[in-house]
């Protein structure tokens, strides 16, 4: 089931389990200490796949104004191998589209996955830089 709600209308406990799973992968996983919680997650929309009361994978959408961008997407490291990273992006694009048409989104992509984001459309419009000691790149989707 995919569920979409603001900071403001998750419980407690669905909030602490998307930061639970974030710091997992973002900074423990990739062992990358950073600001993993930040100002963005006042005012932003989570996309989270849940399967039996389960947090299996998750995206957040951001207004950034002139643009829409989605981040911190992760699958949860015992439900990787099945297609989940797919079905959140897919279901992260659709609802931007529905609550924002016709806006641009701009991603920050791992630049590994550059390929795995062209499949939905999106095209790199910078060169490699480092976030966080971590290969990126700028896509957009018009």
């Amino acid at each position: 089931m995919i569920s979409v709600k603001s900071t403001n209308e998750l419980s407690p406990k669905e909030l602490i389990d998307i930061l639970k799973a974030r710091v997992a992968v973002f900074v423990v996983e990739q062992n990358c200490p950073y600001q993993e919680v930040d100002d963005d997650d006042y005012n932003d929309l989570h996309v989270r796949l849940i399967e039996n009361g389960n947090l299996e994978a998750y995206t957040r959408i951001i207004n950034k104004g002139d643009h829409i961008t989605f981040g911190r997407v992760l699958v949860v490291e015992k439900y990787r191998k099945a297609g989940l990273g797919t079905k959140i992006v897919g279901a992260t694009i659709e609802e931007i589209k529905k609550r924002f048409p016709n806006q641009p989104i701009q991603i920050q992509a791992q630049a590994y996955l550059q390929e795995f984001y062209a499949g939905f459309g999106f095209k790199a419009i910078s060169d490699v830089y480092l976030e966080d000691n971590i290969p990126h790149l700028d896509m957009l989707m018009n």
